[in-house]
This record gives C-alpha cells, sequence and structure tokens, in this order.
C-alpha cells in the first residue's frame, strides 16, 4: 500500500501507551487501552484502532476523559450489577464488567451489567468473547454521541449503537457477530475523512440531510441506519437498553469521541451472559452445531467471523499497516 508503513503488534502496542501516558493517562490505564485499540488493528477493524489514539490523547490531557479514572462496582444483588466508569475510559470499566459477570454467574444462570458514565468502547464484539471462551452465549450494546437521526428526521440523536453477540463452540472458536446500527461504523468514516478520502453512496448525509460522499461532510452530519426505518428503530432500543438503562446521556446528549474539548461524553453499555447448560440441559452445544452445519452446507454460505479470525492470525505474523501520516502523528504525539 502507498504511503503507509507496517509495524509490529508489540511495537504498536508500546508506541500506544508511550503516547497516552505523555497525555495523562495513568500507566496501568494505558496498557488496557492499547490492548483494546491493539486487538481492533489486528481484527482489520481499523475504525476502533490506532485512528483513535489522536483524540483519546487529547481527551485524556485536556480531562474530556479521566485517564486516572478506576471503575466502580455496585451489586444488586442475584445476577445484577452496575459498574460506574467515573468519565475514564470503557476498557477498565469493561474488565470490571467481565470479572462481575463470571463471579455472577457461579450463582445464577444469566447476568447483566450495566455500564454508565463510559467512553468509546470500541469494538464491541471483543467485551464478550472472552466470555464466550469461557462457556457463556454474551450480548454487548452500547449506545454513544449523535450519529444517526430519527427515520424520517434530519438530526442526529442517537449513536451508531452497535451490538455484539458470542456463543461458545466445542471445539471451534466462539461464533460472534458484531454490528454496528448504522450501515457503517463510524470509525470507517473517521479513517476516510483523516485519509482524504471518500466515502460510497448511502453510507451517510452532511449537516442539512443530504447524501453525501465526502467523509469530512459525513463526519458533520449523520449516518444512514441499516435497514432503513427498521434499522432506526433498532438503534432506538438499543439507546433505551444501553443509556437510559444506565442513566446516562442519551446521544443527542452527548460529547463527540473525536473531539478533545467539551463535557465526558457519559455513554452506557449493557453486556448480558447466559450459562447455556441449565437452559438446554446440555444440549446446547450439540444444537448450535447443528445449525452451524447447516448455514455451512448451502454452497457460498459462511458463518460470521471468519475473515475476523483470519485477519488476527494475519496480523500476529506480519504486523499491521498504518497510513504514513497517522504513523508520522503517533510518533509526534509519543515525544509530546
Amino acid at each position: 500500500m502507498a504511503n503507509s508503513i507496517t509495524v509490529s503488534l508489540d511495537d504498536l502496542h508500546a508506541l500506544i501507551v508511550r503516547i497516552l501516558v505523555a497525555h495523562n493517562t495513568a500507566p496501568s490505564i494505558a496498557e488496557q487501552v492499547a490492548k483494546a485499540l491493539v486487538a481492533a488493528e489486528a481484527d482489520d477493524q481499523k475504525g476502533h484502532g490506532a485512528s483513535r489514539v489522536p483524540s483519546y490523547a487529547g481527551q485524556s490531557r485536556s480531562g474530556k476523559v479521566n485517564g486516572h479514572a478506576k471503575p466502580e462496582m455496585i451489586d444488586l444483588g442475584g445476577g445484577g450489577a452496575v459498574v460506574d466508569a467515573h468519565d475514564g475510559f470503557a476498557y477498565p470499566a469493561i474488565a470490571l464488567a467481565q470479572e462481575t459477570l463470571r463471579d455472577k454467574l457461579k450463582v445464577s444462570p444469566i447476568a447483566a451489567v450495566s455500564i454508565r458514565n463510559t467512553h468509546h468502547s470500541g469494538v464491541v464484539c471483543h467485551h464478550i468473547e472472552p466470555l464466550a471462551d469461557d462457556g457463556f452465549i454474551a450480548i454487548s450494546m452500547g449506545n454513544g454521541p449523535q450519529a444517526i437521526a430519527p427515520w424520517g428526521g434530519n438530526r442526529g440523536l442517537f449513536g451508531t449503537n452497535p451490538i455484539g453477540f458470542a456463543a461458545p463452540r466445542d471445539n471451534n472458536a466462539p461464533l460472534v457477530i458484531d454490528m454496528s446500527m448504522s450501515k457503517v461504523a463510524r470509525g470507517k468514516i473517521n479513517v476516510a475523512a483523516q485519509a482524504g478520502d471518500s466515502i460510497p453512496e448511502g453510507w451517510a448525509f452532511d449537516a442539512d440531510g443530504n447524501p453525501t460522499t465526502d467523509a469530512r461532510a459525513a463526519m458533520a452530519g449523520t449516518m444512514a441506519p441499516m435497514g432503513d426505518a427498521k434499522g432506526a428503530q433498532l438503534v432506538l432500543m438499543v439507546e433505551i437498553l444501553a443509556g437510559a438503562l444506565s442513566a446516562s446521556c442519551f446521544g443527542f446528549e452527548s460529547s463527540s469521541y473525536f473531539e478533545a474539548e467539551g463535557e465526558p461524553p457519559r455513554a452506557g453499555q449493557l453486556i448480558l451472559a447466559i450459562d447455556p447448560g441449565p437452559y438446554s440441559e446440555g444440549r446446547f452445544g450439540s444444537r448450535l452445531e447443528d445449525v452451524l452445519a447447516a448455514i455451512e452446507a448451502q454452497p457460498g454460505a459462511r458463518l460470521p467471523g471468519l475473515k475476523r479470525l483470519s485477519s488476527r492470525a494475519a496480523t500476529a505474523r506480519d504486523g499491521v499497516t498504518l497510513p504514513q501520516a497517522l504513523h508520522d502523528q503517533l510518533l509526534k504525539l509519543a515525544e509530546a
């Protein structure tokens, strides 16, 4: 790729840690954030990877995100809990939510953790894939700053509100599904805007509600929901479960993930986890394989997540490719 550079996952991780620590993030938290961003790059989810570092660093330096905040778990009893991120980065709060869910599932076949006062949460399936590795079904969702207008409207009210699903498999990597409620993740448009590239028709609208292929105009406008009107209703469902349930900000109340100044975004997330054994009398694994085999039996059909696994293997071996301009910007930030 022209005007690009390849770096190892370890070198990218170390560079991100240096940048965040230099921009007022605690070293232990910088490690968690870097791990998440590098994992996104490894899965070729570049909109949630290294391209986020400049905005993360700027927000930590300005105090819009508290780079030293420690998340707090509030036990609701039974299978429920709330994690308060205290305006810090999302990844430490997500790690605490995962730990809490594992504890809850020892005494309940279903558990839920709501996360409040949080920040950009990256690749949503990464929150739950470790739970599926442990044998649990898991669902994750989150809201964020306004990016999608209600169907028929022209002003953004809701975030892109991604949903992730993960299910354990006995002798294979978990089945993982990850989807934004917009036609594409907004991070992809941010990558295009950074590179000065155009975007395909149908992805987004400009600030006046007109369709646009200009990535910068799209960043100032709104995203097209997947599935049109039906997708817009799914966006609202996630907004309620992630934002209202956690008493966090709605998309139209939340500040930008890309700008350094302003109030903390105070977004919300919800992670559900289920022990499939009791519900299925131990037959979940075999039944799951039956339906997956039926999918694979159809010529041309494939299971979701295979591209992610292929990319993960390739980047572990070969490293990741970054635009030269972004890499230069990262090196400059590391010296700030």
